[in-house]
């Protein structure tokens, strides 16, 4: 049961959106600009860092969403977001990509937790400056959305319902804004 009034027909974060709309567009645009923006890196590489982010930090109904998203910005394929979120050697990541989860764990810890050898080794493995700005800020983002949901106790759907998969199918092909104002 969530801590505040909201709507429980509305899954996680959109239950919070709903209940402050001002705030809940400000967080869908940041979501839209950081997830489906100009990058070199992919959507499915931003949302593997948000997936990858949700997962450590235990936020049920963000992992969920953006594991779906990510695998849907994959193919469909959740086998690779699950090897790589869960840092399998075997993975089909890229060492930068490797490099940019390992920072973004750097972040999720903590801010002041990102040194200056992590950072070399992002770069060293092909990470542009921009590519290290923007795994930082969708770590950090993701960990205030995360407590968001949670520390407001959103309502979240179990895992294995099968509305994360449609969730995550919407996202990937219509982005956050759309998403957010779904019913």
């Amino acid at each position: 049961m969530a801590h505040i009034q909201l709507d429980e027909t509305l899954p996680g974060i959109r239950s919070l959106f709903a209940f402050r709309p001002e705030s809940g567009a400000a967080l869908t645009a940041l979501a839209e600009t950081l997830l489906r923006g100009p990058s070199s890196l992919t959507c499915a590489e931003r949302e593997l860092i948000a997936t990858y982010v949700s997962s450590r930090n235990e936020c049920v109904f963000c992992y969920s969403s953006h594991r779906a998203a990510a695998a849907h910005n994959a193919g469909g394929n959740y086998e690779w977001v699950d090897s790589c979120v869960a840092g399998e050697s075997s993975a089909d990541l890229s060492p930068r990509m490797r490099a940019l989860l390992a920072v973004a764990e750097k972040v999720r810890q903590g801010g002041r937790c990102v040194m200056p050898p992590d950072i070399r080794r992002a770069r060293d493995a092909g990470a542009t400056d921009v590519e290290i700005h923007d795994a930082v800020l969708i770590a950090a983002a993701f960990c205030m959305y995360n407590r968001y949901v949670d520390g407001l106790a959103a309502p979240t759907p179990p895992t294995g319902s099968g509305g994360y998969d449609e969730v995550g199918r919407a996202l990937a092909s219509s982005g956050y804004r759309t998403a957010a104002v779904r019913g």
